[in-house]
C-alpha cells in the first residue's frame, strides 16, 4: 500500500485544498505505476537513489542533485537516512496549466520512502489563474517573492532563479522531509490527523531552514 503527500502549486484552488493530499489529481506518465515499480534498495546500496527526468523546454529544475545532497548532509542523519529515493520528476505543460501538478510530494510503501521534486516554469512565473490569489497564499511565499502581477492569462508571482532555488531547498525539500519523518516514525500518519501532519511538516521547515540557510547562487537551467 502506498501513501502520498503533496505540496500543490497554488493555482485555481485554495492554499490548503491539495497540500494535504485531500484531492488526488489525474497525473500523466502512469505515475502511480512507475512509483509502484520502484523497489527498496539492496543492502549496502547508497541512498537516497536519485532519479532525474528531462523536464522539457517549458520547465527546469531550480536545484541540482548535488545541492539536494548538500542540504541532506546538513540535517541530522536520523532525519534522512530512511529516504530511499529522490525523484526529479517531469510534468506536462497542459497538466500544469490545468492545475493538476504539484511542486513536490512524498510517497511511501513497500520499503520505499520517496521524495518527488517537480520542475518550475522557465519564465519563472508561478501562475494562479484568473482569480487573484488570497492573502494567505501570498503570505506563504512572501519571504521569497512579493512580485504579484497580472497579464492576459491571469495572476502570477514572478520569481528570480535565486529565490526559487532558495524556496526549493529551504522550504519545499524540508517540507517533504518533514512528511517523511512523520511517516517513518508514525507520528500523525492517518487521515484523522491530516492537519497535524501539515503542521508538523511546516514546523519542521520553520526550525530547520534556519539551520541550513545560506545564500544560493542561481545555476544554469537544467544543470544537473
Amino acid at each position: 500500500m502506498q501513501t502520498r503527500k503533496h505540496t500543490a502549486w497554488k493555482k485555481n484552488r485554495k492554499f490548503g485544498d491539495v497540500m494535504g493530499g485531500r484531492k488526488r489529481p489525474k497525473l500523466a506518465d502512469n505515475i502511480f505505476n512507475r512509483q509502484h515499480n520502484l523497489t527498496a534498495p539492496n543492502e549496502g546500496q547508497e541512498t537516497p537513489i536519485f532519479i532525474v527526468d528531462n523536464p522539457s523546454r517549458d520547465f527546469y529544475f531550480p536545484v541540482t542533485v548535488d545541492e539536494v545532497k548538500e542540504i541532506l548532509g546538513r540535517l541530522p542523519q536520523d532525519h534522512t537516512d530512511h529516504l530511499t529515493h529522490i525523484w526529479f520528476q517531469k510534468i506536462k505543460k497542459i497538466d500544469y496549466l490545468d492545475g493538476k501538478t504539484f511542486q513536490g510530494s512524498f510517497v511511501c510503501g513497500s520499503g520505499v520512502y520517496l521524495i518527488i521534486l517537480n520542475p518550475f516554469p522557465t519564465d519563472n512565473k508561478m501562475r494562479f489563474g484568473k482569480i487573484k490569489p488570497l492573502k494567505k497564499i501570498l503570505n506563504y511565499y512572501k519571504d521569497f517573492t512579493i512580485d504579484l502581477k497580472e497579464d492576459e492569462d491571469g495572476w502570477y508571482l514572478k520569481w528570480t532563479e535565486e529565490k526559487i532555488k532558495q524556496y526549493y531547498l529551504e522550504n519545499l525539500l524540508l517540507h517533504e522531509i518533514g512528511h517523511s519523518i512523520d511517516s517513518f516514525y508514525k507520528r500523525y500518519w492517518s487521515k484523522a490527523t491530516e492537519q497535524k501532519r501539515e503542521n508538523w511538516a511546516e514546523n519542521y521547515v520553520a526550525v530547520w531552514a534556519d539551520q541550513i540557510r545560506e545564500n544560493y547562487e542561481p545555476n544554469e537551467k537544467n544543470a544537473l
